[in-house]
């Protein structure tokens, strides 16, 4: 049996796990955190198979990665010494510590299923989705009505994937609507929404969801946007729409952090649910989701599926994407950026390194890219993201001097500067502090005190109370009084005094995945060495569109073609037929 040795008190470390397992942690294929999981297990199962723990090992480390289980068939890193599989198989099947199949007991902590380790809990909530794309039949609808109110919401003659949405929405119980950043996926929702109202009459119940407090945010404020657009009839049908996290409207439980108010026994009381963002939502998450939901309730998940998927386990958009053989829409004409950025995002998602880099090498005004000679970059490499920086800077203080606070909240959104990693030569925490000497240098900006004016903040928690959330950007303004902090839209800016904040950081560089979901006009993406684990497609296609009119990409060759020749692999049977 694998023995860790460990001290009272002190962290486990690689070169104390030996036997099977120990050249897996030697190699940073495992950690020793993973091998102490499948030890406890081995423990409480009475399981001494260093086999068996191999693989209970792998499916822990597979939900750090995302993946909710581990196919051992795929598992072929060489020069460690992976068990023979058929052994393998056969140690599995018939160990204390696995149920067996579907069918096995529900009392084991591991569950295998065809060639595929689950942690159990995570294969139940695979079922529990999977069943609700089961029984995601045809819902009942007046046709002729709804086809006529489709007509009329999107008359024009290329919005048939629109009319598709309504219709789909309308007459299935799970719709997927999926489509790039600035498709029109909110405006689709929006007019969802008043066909749905239109076809039901009074007293639908609609929820709007999404899984952080910022998606929300900004969804309410997108979708009750398009709705003012509507005609009298159909704003008086919809009213005011409110969007709420999917934790807030499932309920939170003082007693749980995995289990909520409403759920199989106490069913959400709405006829349709609506969920955007939905590549961002967990297995476990959407599991809890779906078995709240009422049999005759419609849900629909909108999102981007090549987008980066949930930092937890799943990538359930992308499986439902793969997996359902209808009601899965998908909007393609980009209206937000120009063909040049659709075009380079489009060879991106495809998997296309050739074309991708042949785009960036055209010279068109709305991409650029600078390949650093070394993956250690030089002044002349970084001079044109420097002036991007200053210019923003310089617009931001200028306005923050002057109390103009939404010329501060315009100038944050012109320009942003995305990176793959938080710690390192290319990551956030030293590109931030370099932004602001730059910024500093160029605006004679004071470097030290609290709330310099001008300085671009991120908020890091949510506060429902002040109504800010993670991931909020504000800026810091003068008000005539002190200081405070711009948020929101340029056209109705919400200043919020310091004392009031929940955890800020400075802002002038964030993560790629800090920006899913914002879009500013214009985006430089410095990638890493193509040495990074982190360097995905989905990564790079989630930076390039984030830009509205502009992405500047700093990165060798070899690093572009291996991230778009990469794509995120999560383990999963979702997708799978059963």
């Amino acid at each position: 049996m694998t023995v860790l040795r460990e001290v009272e008190g002190a962290p486990t470390t690689p070169w104390r796990v030996t036997g099977l397992l120990a050249p897996f942690v030697t190699t940073g294929m495992l950690t020793s955190g993973d091998v102490h999981v499948a030890r406890r297990l081995g423990v409480i199962g009475g399981e001494t198979d260093e086999r068996v723990l191999l693989a209970a090992a792998l499916a822990v480390s597979a939900l750090r990665g995302g993946s909710v289980c581990v196919v051992l068939d795929d598992v072929d890193e060489p020069d460690l010494p992976w068990p023979s599989l058929d052994g393998w198989h056969t140690a599995l099947r018939r160990s204390p510590l696995v149920a067996d199949g579907p069918d096995g007991p529900a009392d084991r902590p591991l569950r295998w299923v065809d060639g595929r380790v689950y942690l159990d809990r995570y294969w139940r909530d695979e079922q529990t989705v999977r069943r609700a794309i089961t029984l995601a039949g045809p819902a009942a609808a007046d046709l002729a009505a709804l086809r006529s109110t489709a007509a009329r919401l999107f008359p024009l003659p290329g919005d048939s994937a629109q009319r598709a949405a309504l219709e789909t929405a309308a007459t299935s119980h799970l719709t997927v609507l999926t489509g790039g950043p600035g498709t029109g996926k909110t405006t689709t929702v929006a007019r969802l929404v008043a066909a749905l109202q239109s076809a039901a009459g009074p007293g639908l119940r609609v929820a709007l969801a999404a899984p952080t407090g910022k998606a929300a945010a900004r969804l309410q404020e997108s979708v009750n946007a398009e709705v003012a657009l509507l005609d009298e009839a159909d704003r008086a049908a919809v009213g005011a729409l409110h969007a709420m996290t999917i934790h807030r409207l499932l309920g939170w439980r003082r007693d749980s952090t995995t289990r909520f108010a409403h759920d199989q026994g106490h069913r959400l009381p709405h006829d349709v649910v609506i969920v955007d963002e939905a590549s961002m939502v967990s297995l476990p998450l959407m599991a809890r989701l779906v078995d709240a939901l009422r049999p005759t309730a419609r849900l629909v998940l909108v999102g981007d599926p090549d987008q980066l998927a949930s930092v937890e386990a799943g990538a359930v958009l992308g499986d439902l994407v793969a997996a359902l053989p209808r009601g899965v829409v998908r909007l393609t004409h980009a209206h937000r950026y120009g063909a040049a950025l659709a075009e380079l995002a489009e060879a991106i998602r495809t998997g296309d390194a050739d074309a991708t880099l042949r785009l960036l090498r055209a010279g068109d005004p709305h991409r650029s890219w600078v390949e650093p000679a070394e993956d250690r970059l030089g002044p002349s490499d970084v001079a044109a993201l420097r002036t991007s920086l200053e210019t923003t800077g310089v617009a931001l203080t200028e306005a923050a001097r002057a109390g103009d606070a939404a010329g501060a909240l315009r100038a944050l959104g012109t320009h942003r500067l995305l990176l793959a990693h938080r710690e390192g030569p290319f990551g956030v925490a030293h590109w931030a502090a370099t932004a602001e000497a730059w910024v500093a240098a160029a605006t004679g900006a004071p470097t030290t005190g609290t709330w310099p004016l001008g300085r671009p903040l991120l908020v890091t928690e949510n506060n429902r109370a002040v109504g800010l959330y993670n991931g909020d950007t504000g800026v810091v303004v003068a008000d005539g009084a002190g200081v405070a902090v711009a948020f929101r839209d340029p056209d109705d800016p919400r200043l919020v005094r310091p004392h009031q904040l929940p955890a800020v950081q400075p802002v002038h560089a964030m993560t790629v995945h800090r920006g899913q979901g914002s879009q500013f006009a214009r985006v430089t993406v410095l990638l890493p060495p193509q040495t990074s684990p982190l360097l995905t497609r989905e990564l790079l296609y989630t930076a390039v569109t984030r830009a509205r009119e502009h992405v500047h990409i700093i990165g060798t060759e070899a690093a572009i073609r291996t991230a778009v020749e990469r794509p995120v692999r999560r383990a999963s049977g979702l997708r799978e037929p059963r």
